[in-house]
């Protein structure tokens, strides 16, 4: 057996922590791997997007960011490029392209949402104002059917 295989690190939806960038903003950011927990360049995350929530537009100097899309809705730009996404679609946005991604759906948009390299990306997540995961998200996760009281 290779003695520089590492144990794998494995996490379960209770132990992920979620932020707003922000008070106002209209996502979250549950993350789920970054450089402090795997020793490697790369942030992993759920991005939940409130109905009507987005991202403000921003770039990224040296990393590429990809959003696979959970559930939901959206719409994509980048550099003055639109498309939708939805439920099972990926999205891959180059370095130093000006993107954000608009909800435009009835209800969460749901994304993993990847960045390598890191970029301060961890960084910037956990400076913000840390929130709770609710039920709904919770099931997204676990893919199963939300409870009536949520």
């Amino acid at each position: 057996m290779d003695k520089s295989c590492i144990i794998p690190v494995v996490k379960s939806p209770q132990d992920y922590q979620a932020y707003r960038i922000s008070p106002d903003a209209t996502n979250r950011l549950a993350i789920i791997f970054e450089p402090a927990v795997v020793n490697l360049s790369i942030t992993y995350c759920l991005e939940i997007f409130d109905v009507g929530g987005k991202t403000p537009p921003n770039r990224h100097q040296f990393a590429v960011e990809t959003f696979f899309v959970l559930k939901g809705e959206g719409i994509a730009m980048c550099d003055g490029k639109e498309v939708a996404i939805r439920s099972g679609d990926t999205l891959l946005v180059p370095p130093r392209g000006v993107h954000e991604i608009r909800n435009i759906g009835s209800e969460r948009l749901y994304t993993i949402t990847v960045m390598v390299p890191n970029e301060n990306f961890a960084e910037l997540i956990r400076s913000g104002v840390p929130v709770e995961l609710d039920a709904e998200d919770i099931a997204v996760l676990r893919h199963t059917l939300v409870p009536d009281s949520v």
